[in-house]
Protein backbone atom coordinates (compact mmCIF):
# COMPACT_ATOMS: atom_id res chain seq x y z
CA UNK A 1 0.00 0.00 0.00
CA UNK A 2 1.21 3.35 -1.23
CA UNK A 3 0.72 6.53 1.64
CA UNK A 4 0.12 9.85 0.87
CA UNK A 5 0.47 11.00 4.58
CA UNK A 6 -2.79 13.38 5.27
CA UNK A 7 -1.32 14.82 8.62
CA UNK A 8 -0.03 18.46 6.85
CA UNK A 9 -3.25 19.88 6.79
CA UNK A 10 -4.93 23.34 7.72
CA UNK A 11 -7.97 21.79 9.05
CA UNK A 12 -5.51 20.94 11.87
CA UNK A 13 -5.22 24.14 14.46
CA UNK A 14 -1.37 22.90 15.02
CA UNK A 15 -1.03 23.13 11.38
CA UNK A 16 -2.97 26.44 11.45
CA UNK A 17 -0.63 28.28 14.39
CA UNK A 18 2.78 26.64 13.06
CA UNK A 19 1.54 28.13 9.37
CA UNK A 20 0.88 31.42 11.18
CA UNK A 21 4.27 31.60 13.06
CA UNK A 22 6.14 29.90 10.10
CA UNK A 23 7.46 27.60 12.37
CA UNK A 24 9.33 25.53 9.81
CA UNK A 25 10.58 23.27 12.38
CA UNK A 26 7.05 21.89 12.99
CA UNK A 27 6.29 20.78 9.68
CA UNK A 28 9.93 19.11 9.08
CA UNK A 29 9.60 17.21 12.35
CA UNK A 30 6.08 16.50 10.80
CA UNK A 31 7.11 15.46 7.67
CA UNK A 32 9.91 13.06 8.77
CA UNK A 33 7.89 11.36 11.29
CA UNK A 34 5.04 10.17 8.57
CA UNK A 35 7.33 9.18 6.40
CA UNK A 36 9.75 7.07 9.66
CA UNK A 37 5.22 5.64 9.88
CA UNK A 38 5.29 4.09 6.39
CA UNK A 39 4.31 7.04 4.81
CA UNK A 40 5.72 7.24 0.38
CA UNK A 41 4.76 10.49 0.01
CA UNK A 42 3.75 13.40 2.13
CA UNK A 43 0.20 15.82 1.47
CA UNK A 44 0.39 19.21 2.32
CA UNK A 45 -2.76 20.83 2.11
CA UNK A 46 -2.66 25.03 3.15
CA UNK A 47 -5.71 25.76 1.53
CA UNK A 48 -6.06 28.17 -0.98
CA UNK A 49 -3.75 30.67 0.07
CA UNK A 50 -5.25 33.18 -2.25
CA UNK A 51 -2.93 36.04 -0.64
CA UNK A 52 0.17 34.68 0.48
CA UNK A 53 0.62 31.57 -1.67
CA UNK A 54 3.84 32.06 -3.73
CA UNK A 55 5.61 32.74 -0.45
CA UNK A 56 3.90 30.08 1.50
CA UNK A 57 4.34 27.68 -1.25
CA UNK A 58 7.64 28.56 -1.85
CA UNK A 59 8.54 28.44 1.77
CA UNK A 60 7.07 24.92 2.90
CA UNK A 61 8.33 23.05 0.07
CA UNK A 62 11.78 24.39 0.82
CA UNK A 63 11.62 23.47 4.73
CA UNK A 64 10.11 19.94 3.93
CA UNK A 65 12.78 18.63 1.22
CA UNK A 66 15.29 19.45 3.47
CA UNK A 67 14.27 16.99 5.78
CA UNK A 68 12.35 14.15 3.43
CA UNK A 69 13.14 13.22 -0.27
CA UNK A 70 9.44 11.16 -1.04
CA UNK A 71 7.15 12.75 -3.12
CA UNK A 72 4.91 15.94 -2.05
CA UNK A 73 1.27 16.08 -2.78
CA UNK A 74 0.66 19.64 -3.34
CA UNK A 75 -3.17 19.78 -2.37
CA UNK A 76 -4.54 23.16 -3.06
CA UNK A 77 -7.62 24.51 -5.12
CA UNK A 78 -5.33 27.32 -6.46
CA UNK A 79 -3.79 26.48 -9.39
CA UNK A 80 -1.24 30.15 -9.22
CA UNK A 81 -0.37 27.86 -5.81
CA UNK A 82 0.13 24.58 -7.20
CA UNK A 83 2.51 26.29 -9.78
CA UNK A 84 4.70 28.19 -7.33
CA UNK A 85 4.68 25.47 -5.14
CA UNK A 86 6.51 23.36 -8.38
CA UNK A 87 8.82 25.67 -9.00
CA UNK A 88 10.35 25.36 -5.48
CA UNK A 89 10.37 21.12 -5.81
CA UNK A 90 13.90 20.11 -6.52
CA UNK A 91 13.88 16.40 -5.21
CA UNK A 92 10.96 13.38 -6.07
CA UNK A 93 8.27 13.88 -8.97
CA UNK A 94 5.79 16.10 -6.95
CA UNK A 95 1.73 15.18 -7.24
CA UNK A 96 -0.85 17.77 -7.67
CA UNK A 97 -3.96 17.36 -6.03
CA UNK A 98 -6.15 17.76 -7.62
CA UNK A 99 -7.83 17.92 -10.96
CA UNK A 100 -11.53 17.32 -12.02
CA UNK A 101 -13.96 17.27 -14.89
CA UNK A 102 -15.09 20.71 -13.64
CA UNK A 103 -14.01 22.88 -16.69
CA UNK A 104 -11.28 25.07 -15.62
CA UNK A 105 -9.46 22.74 -13.68
CA UNK A 106 -9.62 19.79 -16.41
CA UNK A 107 -7.85 22.90 -18.77
CA UNK A 108 -5.26 24.14 -16.42
CA UNK A 109 -4.14 21.47 -13.92
CA UNK A 110 -2.87 18.78 -16.69
CA UNK A 111 -0.97 22.00 -18.33
CA UNK A 112 0.77 22.65 -15.74
CA UNK A 113 1.84 18.98 -15.04
CA UNK A 114 2.91 18.34 -18.37
CA UNK A 115 5.17 21.68 -17.69
CA UNK A 116 6.95 20.59 -14.44
CA UNK A 117 6.62 16.88 -15.12
CA UNK A 118 4.07 16.16 -11.98
CA UNK A 119 1.62 13.24 -11.69
CA UNK A 120 -2.40 14.26 -10.69
CA UNK A 121 -4.32 13.23 -8.75
CA UNK A 122 -7.98 13.27 -10.47
CA UNK A 123 -11.10 13.27 -9.11
CA UNK A 124 -14.32 11.89 -10.93
CA UNK A 125 -15.97 15.43 -10.52
CA UNK A 126 -18.11 16.93 -12.60
CA UNK A 127 -19.46 20.62 -12.18
CA UNK A 128 -23.07 18.95 -11.15
CA UNK A 129 -21.32 17.45 -8.17
CA UNK A 130 -20.54 13.55 -7.82
CA UNK A 131 -22.57 11.29 -9.06
CA UNK A 132 -23.86 8.02 -6.99
CA UNK A 133 -23.32 5.20 -9.05
CA UNK A 134 -19.95 3.25 -9.97
CA UNK A 135 -20.75 3.79 -13.68
CA UNK A 136 -20.60 7.25 -13.83
CA UNK A 137 -17.55 8.00 -12.12
CA UNK A 138 -15.93 5.76 -14.42
CA UNK A 139 -17.60 7.37 -17.10
CA UNK A 140 -16.11 10.32 -16.02
CA UNK A 141 -12.86 9.04 -15.97
CA UNK A 142 -13.25 7.45 -19.24
CA UNK A 143 -14.72 10.56 -20.91
CA UNK A 144 -12.81 13.14 -19.37
CA UNK A 145 -10.28 12.26 -17.26
CA UNK A 146 -7.99 10.24 -19.27
CA UNK A 147 -8.63 11.50 -22.63
CA UNK A 148 -7.52 15.49 -21.23
CA UNK A 149 -3.96 14.16 -19.86
CA UNK A 150 -3.69 12.29 -23.54
CA UNK A 151 -4.60 15.20 -25.04
CA UNK A 152 -1.77 17.40 -23.24
CA UNK A 153 0.34 13.80 -24.04
CA UNK A 154 1.07 12.94 -20.22
CA UNK A 155 1.76 9.73 -19.77
CA UNK A 156 -0.68 7.10 -17.81
CA UNK A 157 1.66 6.14 -15.23
CA UNK A 158 1.31 10.28 -14.38
CA UNK A 159 -2.69 9.80 -13.53
CA UNK A 160 -4.06 8.80 -10.38
CA UNK A 161 -7.94 8.41 -10.57
CA UNK A 162 -10.01 9.44 -7.55
CA UNK A 163 -13.32 8.29 -7.16
CA UNK A 164 -13.84 10.16 -4.11
CA UNK A 165 -14.43 8.60 -0.76
CA UNK A 166 -17.60 10.43 1.08
CA UNK A 167 -18.86 9.95 4.74
CA UNK A 168 -20.93 7.09 5.63
CA UNK A 169 -23.10 9.99 8.00
CA UNK A 170 -24.81 11.99 5.79
CA UNK A 171 -24.10 9.67 2.33
CA UNK A 172 -23.62 6.37 3.07
CA UNK A 173 -25.35 5.42 0.23
CA UNK A 174 -22.12 6.13 -1.45
CA UNK A 175 -19.78 4.22 -0.01
CA UNK A 176 -21.01 0.62 -1.65
CA UNK A 177 -20.69 2.29 -5.17
CA UNK A 178 -17.18 3.57 -4.29
CA UNK A 179 -16.24 0.24 -3.92
CA UNK A 180 -17.47 -0.97 -7.42
CA UNK A 181 -16.04 1.89 -8.83
CA UNK A 182 -12.50 1.34 -7.71
CA UNK A 183 -12.74 -2.46 -8.86
CA UNK A 184 -14.23 -1.36 -12.30
CA UNK A 185 -11.83 1.69 -12.67
CA UNK A 186 -8.96 -1.21 -13.12
CA UNK A 187 -10.27 -2.49 -16.17
CA UNK A 188 -11.68 0.82 -17.87
CA UNK A 189 -8.53 1.46 -19.88
CA UNK A 190 -5.42 0.18 -20.67
CA UNK A 191 -2.89 0.53 -19.26
CA UNK A 192 -4.75 1.17 -16.11
CA UNK A 193 -4.48 4.32 -13.82
CA UNK A 194 -3.43 3.93 -10.38
CA UNK A 195 -6.63 4.49 -8.14
CA UNK A 196 -6.12 6.46 -5.07
CA UNK A 197 -8.15 7.62 -1.83
CA UNK A 198 -9.15 9.86 0.69
CA UNK A 199 -9.57 6.80 3.59
CA UNK A 200 -10.37 8.50 6.77
CA UNK A 201 -12.64 10.70 4.19
CA UNK A 202 -15.28 7.86 4.90
CA UNK A 203 -15.50 8.71 8.64
CA UNK A 204 -15.97 12.83 8.85
CA UNK A 205 -18.33 13.65 11.10
CA UNK A 206 -18.33 10.82 13.09
CA UNK A 207 -17.77 10.80 16.67
CA UNK A 208 -13.65 10.51 16.80
CA UNK A 209 -14.05 7.44 18.99
CA UNK A 210 -15.62 5.59 15.93
CA UNK A 211 -13.40 7.01 12.96
CA UNK A 212 -10.65 4.53 13.15
CA UNK A 213 -12.94 1.14 12.87
CA UNK A 214 -14.99 2.54 10.19
CA UNK A 215 -11.75 3.95 8.38
CA UNK A 216 -9.89 0.15 8.90
CA UNK A 217 -13.17 -1.92 7.94
CA UNK A 218 -13.46 0.57 4.57
CA UNK A 219 -9.82 -0.37 3.98
CA UNK A 220 -9.99 -3.79 4.25
CA UNK A 221 -13.08 -3.77 1.76
CA UNK A 222 -11.17 -1.44 -0.90
CA UNK A 223 -7.85 -3.38 -0.34
CA UNK A 224 -10.17 -6.64 -1.27
CA UNK A 225 -10.81 -4.91 -4.83
CA UNK A 226 -7.31 -4.09 -5.76
CA UNK A 227 -6.34 -0.86 -3.87
CA UNK A 228 -2.88 0.10 -3.37
CA UNK A 229 -2.83 3.74 -2.51
CA UNK A 230 -4.46 6.08 -0.41
CA UNK A 231 -4.23 9.37 1.45
CA UNK A 232 -4.20 7.99 4.65
CA UNK A 233 -3.16 8.69 8.39
CA UNK A 234 0.14 6.70 8.49
CA UNK A 235 0.27 6.94 12.52
CA UNK A 236 -2.14 4.49 12.80
CA UNK A 237 -1.02 1.47 13.72
CA UNK A 238 -4.00 -1.11 14.02
CA UNK A 239 -4.67 0.67 10.06
CA UNK A 240 -1.13 -0.54 9.40
CA UNK A 241 -1.32 -3.78 10.76
CA UNK A 242 -4.63 -4.29 8.48
CA UNK A 243 -2.42 -3.57 5.98
CA UNK A 244 0.16 -6.24 6.60
CA UNK A 245 -2.53 -8.42 7.22
CA UNK A 246 -4.21 -8.64 3.92
CA UNK A 247 -1.23 -7.90 2.03
CA UNK A 248 0.60 -11.23 3.34
CA UNK A 249 -2.71 -13.31 3.81
CA UNK A 250 -1.74 -13.47 7.50
CA UNK A 251 -4.62 -15.34 9.21
CA UNK A 252 -2.74 -15.81 12.48
CA UNK A 253 -4.69 -14.26 14.81
CA UNK A 254 -8.83 -13.76 15.00
CA UNK A 255 -8.49 -10.26 13.99
CA UNK A 256 -6.39 -10.96 11.34
CA UNK A 257 -8.69 -13.54 9.60
CA UNK A 258 -11.57 -11.57 9.64
CA UNK A 259 -10.01 -8.28 8.05
CA UNK A 260 -8.76 -10.97 5.45
CA UNK A 261 -12.33 -12.42 5.37
CA UNK A 262 -13.32 -9.23 4.91
CA UNK A 263 -10.97 -8.57 1.62
CA UNK A 264 -12.00 -12.15 0.26
CA UNK A 265 -15.71 -11.13 0.54
CA UNK A 266 -15.70 -8.23 -1.02
CA UNK A 267 -12.88 -9.22 -3.97
CA UNK A 268 -15.63 -12.11 -4.48
CA UNK A 269 -18.22 -9.38 -5.13
CA UNK A 270 -19.59 -11.23 -2.21
CA UNK A 271 -20.64 -9.55 1.19
CA UNK A 272 -19.40 -10.11 4.82
CA UNK A 273 -22.03 -13.15 6.77
CA UNK A 274 -22.14 -13.24 10.36
CA UNK A 275 -20.61 -17.02 10.54
CA UNK A 276 -17.50 -14.79 9.41
CA UNK A 277 -17.55 -13.68 13.07
CA UNK A 278 -17.20 -14.35 16.34
CA UNK A 279 -19.88 -12.19 17.90
CA UNK A 280 -19.11 -13.48 21.08
CA UNK A 281 -16.00 -10.95 21.10
CA UNK A 282 -16.69 -7.37 21.13
CA UNK A 283 -14.29 -6.46 18.83
CA UNK A 284 -15.30 -8.84 16.03
CA UNK A 285 -18.87 -7.95 16.75
CA UNK A 286 -18.06 -4.15 16.10
CA UNK A 287 -16.35 -4.67 12.88
CA UNK A 288 -19.26 -7.21 11.50
CA UNK A 289 -21.52 -3.59 12.34
CA UNK A 290 -19.42 -1.86 10.85
CA UNK A 291 -19.94 -3.88 7.50
CA UNK A 292 -23.53 -3.33 7.77
CA UNK A 293 -23.17 0.20 7.63
CA UNK A 294 -20.66 0.82 5.19
CA UNK A 295 -22.82 -1.66 2.61
CA UNK A 296 -25.55 0.52 3.41
CA UNK A 297 -27.88 -2.49 4.96
CA UNK A 298 -28.18 -0.94 8.24
CA UNK A 299 -28.99 2.86 8.54
CA UNK A 300 -26.00 4.87 9.78
CA UNK A 301 -26.86 6.69 13.88
CA UNK A 302 -23.95 8.08 15.85
CA UNK A 303 -24.63 5.15 18.24
CA UNK A 304 -24.85 2.52 15.82
CA UNK A 305 -22.28 -0.08 17.95
CA UNK A 306 -24.68 0.04 21.01
CA UNK A 307 -27.75 -1.17 18.59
Amino acid sequence: MYIIGENIHIISEKVKEALTKRDAEFFMDLAVKQVEAGAKCVDINLGPRKKDYAEVWTWIIKAIEQVVDVPLSIDTTNVDGMEAALQAVTKAQPILNSMSAEPDRLEKVPLLAKKYGAKVIALTLRPEGIPIEADARVNIAIESLIPRMEEVGLPMENLIIDPLVLTVSGCQQYCPHLIETVRTLQYAWDPAPTISVGLSNVSNAVPNENRPLINRVYLAMLMGVGLQMMIANPFDEDQNNVIKWIEAKDTSTPLARVYNKIAERIENSDEPQPEDFDMSDPSQAAIWKTTQILLNKVIYADGYLNN
